[in-house]
């Protein structure tokens, strides 16, 4: 499922492909990966432009120059495509948004989703979400006040949007790699130093991703030799029976309450 890293890689990049740009025409394949019928959809989105994307947490807001927002939750195996009919992937595309001779595909989208919102109701729709890693405000001082409060295991918690939003099954692996710390640990059994090396590796992971496109398999479009690269650099995660890095012991792989759960037993503690 693609995470924080991913979803703001499509931001900046989707930012600079079609901002500013007016939607030509629209096709609905699949009206269960919208949420209202489609005739109303086309209607509310006729003669619209984009306005801009932001991220929040592992959703894109596609705002619209009628007031609205296109909220996207790729969620477990959607992705996206730009270009021309003649380039789009061989692939079922649930929605298609035209912006002239190029296409924005949304493909995989079985569980994933793109809802037309008002602004209010998107506020209420993402109100429950956790704090962003890279808000200026989530200081070392308010992730340690945060942790301190919780219990439970390291991972699971992780990946709770409640929590921390943006991280899911793999950056919340590598995070606990960098820390040198089990994502098997209760967080109320950490101590300070440990809280500590938590936070920096969030910080220093999630960047070090963001940075060079995270780990999506596909390419955004062609010629895209950005979307992708941190695939090759994972430390741990889906890397079962591989050499570490560090320590040279094995990474084994572990289910946490039904989450896949990478890690290195000879040096995580």
């Amino acid at each position: 499922m693609p995470e924080l890293p991913e979803m703001e890689n499509y931001k900046i990049l989707l930012n600079e492909l079609i901002s500013n740009r007016p939607i030509t025409s629209i096709v609905i394949n699949r009206e269960k990966s919208i949420n209202i019928p489609i005739p109303s959809f086309l209607e509310q989105m006729q003669n619209t432009s984009i306005i801009r994307i932001e991220r929040r947490a592992k959703h894109l807001l596609i705002h619209l120059s009628n007031q609205k927002i296109l909220l996207l939750h790729l969620m477990l195996g959607g992705w996206m495509f730009y270009g021309t009919e003649e380039e789009k992937p061989k692939r079922t595309i649930q929605v298609r948004l035209s912006f002239g001779e190029k296409n924005l595909y949304f493909i995989g989208l079985r569980l994933g989703y793109l809802h037309l919102l008002t602004i209010e109701e998107c506020k209420e729709r993402l109100k429950e979400l956790g704090p962003e890693p890279f808000d200026p405000h989530f200081t070392e001082e308010a992730f340690t006040n945060t942790i301190t409060t919780r219990k439970g295991a390291l991972k699971l918690k992780l990946v709770d949007q409640h929590f921390i939003s943006g991280i899911g099954n793999c950056y919340s692996d590598e995070i606990c790699y960098g820390a040198q710390i089990l994502p098997t640990r209760k967080i109320e059994d950490l101590n300070e130093g440990e809280v500590k090396k938590l936070y920096h590796s969030m910080q220093k992971t999630l960047a070090a991703a963001t940075n060079i496109g995270g780990y999506m398999e596909h390419p955004l479009y062609v010629g895209d030799k950005k979307t992708g690269s941190y695939n090759d650099l994972c430390k741990v995660y889906d890397r079962e029976g591989e050499v570490c890095q560090r320590c040279n012991n094995k990474i084994i792989l572990i289910k946490i309450s039904s989450k896949k759960c990478f890690y290195c037993p000879g040096c995580q503690f």
